[in-house]
């Protein structure tokens, strides 16, 4: 079964001259445990629209989401939001880690929020940062850490209340190369390892060319790439 699922999704807005705008039309997908799918197209097409959909933290104007087979449709805005915190990960462009935080109390501060004693949320965040390679970092605060080590820190508190879905929206957009590259490696390890869906949105095509599927955003439709065009 899939862990994320998408009918008939279909996002607009009002213009300013009162027309309708479709930013989405009547998108179709699915990705399942263990999959990462990558998702590109020109900017402005959509993409981060989709992903804020996708991840409950906006509804569609029509269509259906299903996150661990719950139908959003029919939840109202606190169980939306429960089921967002217990099963879908964001990681961003931008890390926003809490500056005056080491990466250990950041990758911390979801788990204690969700009401995990404090001992328990020391050690799931030791391990989180572990796997991601700053088990070495982990006392230091966000401005004694390079981009990315405060972003592969972002990683291991999107992952830190053990969800079912991962979304990245652009999350090598701001590295360098060889942090990008360490990243890219780290999706799809983390996709296959933790067994997690993972719908990742990217303007890189060297991380769209780790992914199992690559979906492109193109006049508010969704289509299939196959690898060779992505990468020629």
């Amino acid at each position: 079964m899939s862990v994320i699922e998408a009918q008939s999704l279909t996002k607009s807005y009002t213009g300013g001259d009162g027309a309708s705008i479709i930013v989405l039309d009547h998108v179709d997908m699915a990705v399942d445990r263990g999959e990462m799918v990558a998702i590109i197209g020109a900017s402005g097409a959509g993409k981060s629209t989709l992903l804020h959909l996708l991840g409950a933290l906006d509804r569609p104007t029509a269509g259906v989401v299903r996150i661990a087979g719950r139908d959003l449709s029919g939840l109202d805005d606190d169980a939306v939001s429960a089921l967002r915190n217990r099963t879908v990960g964001f990681v961003f462009q931008f890390h926003h880690l809490l500056r005056e935080f080491t990466a250990l109390e950041n990758v911390m501060m979801p788990l204690r929020i969700g009401g995990m004693d404090e001992a328990q949320a020391r050690r799931r965040a030791t391990s989180l940062l572990e796997r991601v390679g700053l088990g070495g970092r982990m006392t230091h605060r966000p401005s004694a850490m390079s981009g990315g080590e405060q972003q592969r820190t972002a990683v291991a508190r999107a992952l830190a209340a053990d969800p079912a879905v991962l979304l990245a929206d652009e999350p090598s957009g701001n590295l360098d190369h060889m942090n990008s590259e360490l990243l890219h490696d780290l999706f799809a390890e983390l996709a296959r390892e933790l067994e997690i869906a993972m719908v990742v949105v990217t303007h890189n095509r060297a991380l769209a060319a780790r992914a199992d599927r690559i979906l492109q955003l193109e006049d508010s439709r969704l289509s299939q790439i196959e690898l060779p065009e992505v990468v020629a």
